[in-house]
């Protein structure tokens, strides 16, 4: 049976448009659209959708407001639609975190002819969020600068060769705030690719640089990767992995995009593989497609320890289901437990690494 859909837009262009890309794909029923959120409550009440595209700024009430609401009074998967400004980046992370399954953005210029060329991106969108789990959304915490400082020589030395590599899409904003807030600030350092679109991804690595015990930052071109630390692949740029010297650092780039994405986790995993083969420990999350499925079996192949999200804490189970049907997954474990397995991946690597070294 096809995915009941609900439009939640002030724009009558975006309601029809969004009406037209989704009415043509037999797996979605448009059964309504709304102008504001006191109609939209109304036509959810009556209609009950499976799904909910919802607009950020609207009139009488806000598109925040009321996702707060419908997720307290009838929790709903809802795909957030964005423009692409910096308020709008931090209102639309702020949707994710409240509960919102995924978001587009809106084109800046022709919004028709714009939009109508995002519709394969659209569609499967609100596919992936009919068929999503959702998750209560984690308390939000501010870290004190303190424990940053408290990285001492010996962490330093001893994190300095293991990586951490990780993949995401949709649902990966949480899952990667599960993740980075629980590990500690003299953690191995970490990549990071999560989709998302250019502008985003700077916003997000500023939420989560607030929230963690390591720092976290947009990746830029000739990056060090170091403990304590965590680079976040910048949206429309694949991030790559190489050594420099004694240590890592990371190539940030054009390039076509991988899996239909860009930056792509296929891309980050095999630099790992070429580049830190047993000093990679990596981790796939929650995402829809097969982006990072190659790549992890050629880490595992290089001899690096591998895990991927749970089909029960994923939001989408796609891609670490992919990367399992690869054969490139040591374990399977639920999302609370991913920082505390990578961290113990990584010391018993070096425990084996100081074993041999000494023999």
């Amino acid at each position: 049976m096809p995915a009941k859909v609900l439009i939640v837009d002030d724009s009558a262009l975006m309601r029809q448009v969004l009406a037209d890309i989704l009415g043509s794909d037999p797996d979605l029923y448009v059964v309504g659209t709304a102008s504001d959120p006191y109609a939209a409550w109304e036509r959810i009440k009556a209609l009950q959708p499976d799904v909910i595209t919802l607009d950020v700024e609207m009139p009488r009430m806000d598109g925040l407001t009321f996702l707060e609401k419908l997720m307290r009074a009838r929790p709903t998967p809802v795909l957030m639609v964005s423009s692409l400004t910096e308020r709008q980046c931090q209102t639309t992370l702020r949707a994710l975190e409240l509960g919102a399954i995924d978001f587009v953005t809106k084109p800046k210029l022709d919004v028709r002819d714009g939009t109508f060329e995002l519709a394969d991106e659209i569609a499967e969108k609100v596919k992936a969020c009919a068929l999503a789990r959702r998750r209560s959304p984690p308390r939000r915490t501010t870290v004190a600068a303190g424990p940053r400082a408290a990285l001492g020589a010996g962490a330093l030395l001893k994190g300095t060769h293991q990586v951490l590599c990780i993949g995401a899409s949709t649902g990966g904003t949480e899952a990667l705030y599960e993740v980075l807030t629980s590990l500690p600030a003299d953690a191995p350092g970490a990549l990071i690719v999560q989709h998302m679109p250019p502008g985003f991804t700077r916003a997000f690595a500023k939420r989560l640089d607030g929230a963690c015990q390591i720092r976290v930052k947009e990746a830029q071109n000739g990056d060090r990767v170091l403990p304590g630390h965590a680079l976040l692949a910048p949206g429309g740029l694949h991030m790559e992995v190489y050594r420099s010297g004694a240590s890592y650092a990371v190539r940030v780039g054009q390039g076509e995009p991988v899996n239909r994405h860009r930056p792509s986790v296929d891309v980050l995993f095999r630099s790992a593989a070429k580049a830190l083969g047993r000093n990679a420990i990596g981790a796939i999350l929650t995402g829809m497609g097969n982006d990072g499925a190659d790549g992890m079996l050629a880490m595992h192949q290089a001899g690096a320890r591998t895990l991927a999200q749970n089909e029960a804490t994923c939001v989408v189970f796609g891609m670490p289901k992919e990367a399992i049907a690869a054969g490139g997954v040591d374990e399977v474990v639920a999302l609370d437990q991913i920082a505390d397995r990578m961290l113990a991946m990584a010391h018993e690597t070096a425990a084996r690494v100081e074993t041999c070294a000494s023999s």
